[in-house]
């Protein structure tokens, strides 16, 4: 583990438990198979967003997102996520084999607002947006989620900006050059409220 991360943590600055409402379990919620899923994936993703988790009981973080995909690649029922590295959830993400997507009902805009204009590193944005952690098998999803999926990863690795065949996107979207990373991962569970 990092040690700078450790010495932030202690000093209070990064919170890595939240004291919310009570817990939520896994009882909550249907184990559905991927195939299953009627929403319409694109619908979810840009429209509604998402939350991306990783980490532990002890320890996790996590970010709103409006990219990303849900298909089939290698054989296996996947998603993918992109992740900037300045972002505090890029650590979770590389630290732990798993993470989990979080998708809620409309009257939950406000949460993810919170979740993607506040830092973890700086606030438990967590419980200022009212949400409960919930422990899956492998991470941390969150008990007002209506859908969650759960992810192993299976590959990682930053966009190129020399492989983009529309350049104008790199330009616009990464003036900066702080490309994404890009993570597969196989969905190994899905869960539906």
């Amino acid at each position: 583990m990092n040690k700078l991360f450790i010495f932030i943590a202690l000093l209070g600055l990064v919170s890595c438990t939240s004291e919310n409402k009570k817990a939520t379990t896994m009882n909550d919620y249907q184990q559905i198979d991927i195939r299953a899923l009627r929403d319409n994936p694109v619908k979810l993703i840009s429209d509604d967003w998402m939350l991306i988790t990783s980490g532990d009981s002890a320890c996790f973080n996590t970010m709103t997102a409006s990219w990303g995909g849900i298909g089939n690649l290698w054989n296996k029922p996947v998603a993918f996520i992109f992740v900037r590295p300045q972002r505090f959830t890029f650590e979770f993400t590389e630290r732990n084999d798993y993470f989990t997507l979080s998708f809620f009902d409309e009257s939950y805009r406000e949460a993810l607002n919170i979740c993607g204009t506040k830092s973890g590193r700086d606030t438990d944005k967590v419980k200022e947006a009212g949400l409960t952690p919930l422990y899956t098998p492998n991470s941390v999803a969150f008990g007002e989620a209506r859908i969650i999926i759960e992810c192993r990863k299976i590959y990682g690795d930053f966009l190129n900006p020399a492989a983009f065949a529309d350049t104008a996107i790199a330009e616009k979207i990464y003036p900066k050059a702080d490309f994404h990373k890009m993570y597969v991962g196989e969905i190994v569970n899905v869960w539906r409220r």
